[in-house]
């Protein structure tokens, strides 16, 4: 465990701990002084000191704070490496949004960061394909929106999920959220300059009644941009539902098999079998659909032989996008009460295979993020066919547009590229208390995104 003088720091600094050790091994201080434009780390363990210093320039409190950060991160890093004689693939870096940091750091970016912040070539490499592929795309702008709507019902709960998602079974509110989320999509529209895209997320959105569906389709209403819908779990998928979201002017959907093991689909608690994914793939490209596939690796029980089935499954399917997940074990998920952490072994082998033959195709990588508790300082990477890069993620993940989000648990973010910040609008997680805040949460998201003609 990681201690430190800084505060609220403690939790990025153990997330760089927990890479080299399983927790409570060893017990460190990191204590953090300034002197004449210096930053000083001292680090202790078992009895021995070693010191790190870092001369920084920074503008205000802002930058101080983010430099602060980064550098502690750093020293321990540092440290740790040198300790276990171990070199992480992505260095010293724990944010979500490396291709974010890539883009920052402008003509610098190499140098800093494969020589100061030790990221590997390997994933260096990654990060300058993925630009390259959002190049067409890339657009900050104050106007620019990406709408989100999360409907945070499943017809059962992964064990790997820790999202606030119900089992739609056991509610009986479904028909409340509903018609709350639907009165929210239509005020949120009046916030909206310049719409790029919808993602209908969750949850499974598809897992509602065939009328509730109509009725959040019909608060969409026409829109002119990328139109997706993450339709999700292949045994809610049927021709009725495709038919529907033809008919409102969907253009993407994503079936996820997440593996093509039927003994994992069984252990995960996913009432459907791979081949069944299978068929709902063909069902989708039928209806005219561009699909997206999720798929993840490091799954309980399963060996490298049996990512790269699943793998080869999806990519011989041909969708237009392939994600490839890292399994992290997350608080609130049934997995993480069953496993303490995650067996780091082949896992690396399964990300490089995936990226590997995907560089050997015409599919590229397009967005990539990284999540706390993921094995192997590993990532999750999107995939896609030339052109059928999908634009909401790649607006939402480098945080390049407005992104008004409607539903319980939904964040709404608010750019200022020219102060180089961003604001945050959080809903309340709890289905029952969003309905009854929903006046309060509109008045609050009105105020955020209130733009000057």
């Amino acid at each position: 465990m990681v201690k430190t003088n800084v505060e609220r720091l403690e939790g990025e600094l153990n997330e760089v701990y927990n890479e080299f050790t399983t927790p409570c091994d060893y017990e460190i201080n990191l204590t953090f002084t300034e002197s004449d434009g210096t930053f000083n780390y001292l680090i202790e363990c078992e009895n021995q000191t070693k010191k790190y210093s870092y001369a920084i320039n920074y503008a205000n409190e802002i930058e101080k704070k983010r430099y602060l950060k980064r550098y502690a991160k750093l020293s321990l890093y540092e440290y740790l490496s040198k300790k276990f004689e171990v070199e992480l693939p992505w260095g010293a870096l724990t944010g979500i949004r490396p291709t974010k940091l890539y883009y920052q750091q402008g003509e610098d970016r190499e140098h800093f960061l494969k020589e100061i912040m030790k990221v590997s070539a390997k994933k260096y490499d990654i990060l300058h394909n993925i630009a390259e592929a959002q190049s067409k795309y890339y657009e900050v702008s104050e106007r620019n929106t990406a709408l989100y709507i999360g409907v945070p019902f499943c017809p059962t709960r992964c064990s790997y999920c820790s999202f606030i998602s119900c089992e739609i079974g056991k509610l009986t509110c479904v028909d409340e959220y509903i018609d709350a989320l639907c009165t929210e999509i239509r005020h949120a529209k009046t916030l909206i300059k310049n719409l790029r895209s919808v993602y209908i997320g969750g949850g499974t959105p598809i897992s509602p009644s065939i009328d509730n569906i109509r009725k959040i389709l019909d608060a969409v209403g026409d829109v002119d941009c990328e139109y997706t819908v993450e339709a999700g779990r292949p045994d809610c998928i049927n021709a009725e539902v495709l038919q529907l979201l033809k008919d409102y002017g969907v253009k993407r959907v994503c079936v996820n098999p997440q593996t093509f093991c039927d003994d994992t689909l069984k252990l995960m608690g996913r009432n459907h079998t791979a081949q069944e994914a299978i068929d709902k793939y063909h069902l989708a490209k039928s209806f005219g659909f561009k699909v997206n596939m999720d798929l993840i690796a490091g799954l309980p029980l399963e060996t490298f032989e049996t990512f790269v089935n699943s793998f080869e499954t999806a990519f011989n399917l041909r969708p237009e996008n392939i994600t490839v997940h890292t399994l992290a074990l997350k608080k609130g998920s049934k997995l993480k009460e069953l496993c303490s952490r995650l067996p780091e072994g082949e896992i690396s082998r399964m990300i490089d295979y995936s990226s590997k033959r995907m560089a050997e195709s015409d599919y590229r990588p397009y967005y990539l993020y990284r999540q706390k508790y993921m094995a192997g300082n590993l990532e999750n990477t999107g995939y896609s066919l030339p052109g059928e890069e999908c634009i909401y993620n790649i607006d939402v993940m480098e945080e390049i547009a407005q992104n008004i989000a409607c539903g319980a648990n939904a964040i709404s973010k608010r750019i200022y590229p020219s102060e180089n910040r961003i604001e945050r609008l959080a809903a309340p997680k709890d289905v029952v208390t969003y309905i009854n805040k929903l006046e309060k949460l509109m008045k609050d998201k009105e105020e955020l995104f209130k733009l000057e003609e």
